[in-house]
């Protein structure tokens, strides 16, 4: 039976995204007679992590679903044999780049990668518990319609299956690495109001992520189609692309990859930086695998938490590391965008070596103009005043560390891809242990597990 993982990495209150992501499988294992495991990495506080628990033990048990709830310590105790396993230099290292205390958008789903490789699954779908499926005359709109029809078959098998085909015939002999779509709703990054308080600012704020040989025209437009994914759209029809998926047309709320992507290349593990999951999109496209493009968009929406004034500081402060990213991981993309085919072995199977050599050559590219966006950052921040003014505070106090991270991150990087190999191969086979489901008086009867 073929088998696919359909994650959840969370770490906030989410029992009906659960719920929801649950029924999603089931559609999965209906439809397409796949084997669904439905794996929910549990990062979030005891008292949520309790909720979850009661959430998933309600789930009705169904054909062809497998419900996977591990909390860090079974997250971390897996990660110690496969580690351990792996021979691999710095085990601790490893175990703090997969495992860190801060939020880490990579980190998260590089685990979810690891316990598909366990589970024998055959790719990964990830969702995230800040959106919702849109419904069409009262049914919900689920993306793992097209990731199962698609994904691993050869593009030339794909053609008849989608609407349109915009892929070069020499591509065609491939198989479908990435079937994604977008969101509608809120703004992906939580940058809304700085767009309503001074349109200037905004455009010179987010204007920092694009390269700097990016022409004004370009720029203006990259800018203004920054974080929107689909608009306000609702699904109505379905519409679907063989092509090679731009990163701007996808969100990782609505992804799901090939094992042959991620059983070669992790994603970055940066703590606290938006937009760090979104690597092995550009490395997809760069390599020239085809993959499908959907517009079952998913709801997005901001949980109130971001609203509060510490999560409003600690949110600014990983969009401004998203920031300083952007400058050695652009030339990443770069580099990687010029290399082509040669990403790809004779087998066509990514090259991790290849793609480890970009990183480090990037990390050693000499000053990235970091110092520069920090105080482009400071300016503006300061000019809106209110938060605003006491995050550029908080930049200020942070600024060598700030610099320093943004260092750290390529070579922590780089370290990764030199041990993933090993890390993906000594995966599979490996236990996946449950922690013990709770008692019959905190939870309904058990479900699938």
């Amino acid at each position: 039976m073929h088998r696919v993982c359909l994650t959840l990495p969370t770490d906030r209150e989410c029992p009906a995204t659960i719920t929801a992501m649950a029924a999603e499988a089931a559609y999965g294992a209906r439809e397409f007679g796949a084997e669904v495991h439905l794996l929910v990495l549990d990062s979030a506080a005891p008292p949520v992590r309790a909720a979850h628990r009661r959430a998933v033990a309600a789930l009705p048990k169904t054909p062809g679903v497998v419900v996977h709830h591990l909390d860090e310590d079974a997250q971390r105790a897996f990660l110690r044999q496969v580690i351990a396993a792996s021979g691999t230099p710095a085990p601790e290292r490893l175990l703090t780049l997969m495992l860190p205390t801060g939020v880490s958008y990579g980190a998260c789903t590089n685990r979810a990668f690891l316990l598909s490789e366990a589970l024998g699954c055959a790719s990964v779908h990830r969702r995230d518990s800040d959106s919702r499926y849109q419904h069409l005359h009262g049914a919900p709109v689920y993306p793992i319609h097209h990731e199962l029809a698609t994904l691993g078959r050869p593009a030339v098998e794909v053609t008849g299956r989608v609407d349109r085909t915009r892929l070069d015939p020499a591509c065609a002999g491939r198989p479908v690495a990435l079937a994604g779509g977008s969101f509608i709703g809120e703004l992906s990054v939580d940058v809304a109001e700085i767009a309503r308080l001074d349109p200037e600012v905004y455009h010179e704020v987010v204007g920092l992520s694009v390269p700097a040989d990016c022409p004004p025209p370009w720029r203006r437009n990259l800018v203004e189609e920054a974080f929107r994914g689909a608009g306000t759209e609702p699904f109505t029809a379905d519409r679907t692309t063989l092509t090679l998926v731009s990163p701007t047309r996808v969100d990782m709320c609505n992804i799901a990859l090939a094992r042959e992507v991620y059983g070669a290349v992790p994603l970055p593990p940066a703590t606290d930086t938006i937009g760090s999951d979104y690597f092995l999109l550009h490395l997809v496209r760069s390599a020239r695998l085809p993959g499908v493009l959907h517009n079952r968009h998913i709801v997005n929406f901001h949980t109130p938490e971001r609203r509060s004034d510490a999560g409003f500081l600690a949110y600014q402060e990983r969009f401004a590391k998203f920031l300083l990213a952007s400058g050695p991981m652009g030339e990443v993309h770069a580099r990687m965008a010029a290399a082509g085919d040669e990403l790809l072995d004779a087998a066509g199977r990514l090259r991790t070596g290849t793609v480890a050599r970009l990183v480090r050559e990037a990390a050693r590219g000499g000053p990235d103009g970091n110092a520069a966006r920090l105080d482009v950052l400071d300016r503006c921040y300061r000019s809106l005043g209110g938060r605003y003014t006491a995050a550029a505070e908080r930049f200020a106090a942070r600024r060598d560390g700030l610099l320093a991270e943004a260092r750290t991150d390529m070579a922590d990087f780089a370290l990764l891809l030199d041990a993933w190999p090993l890390l993906a191969a000594h995966a599979k086979g490996t236990a996946v242990t449950l922690p013990e489901p709770p008692s019959p008086e905190a939870a309904a009867p058990a479900a699938l597990l």
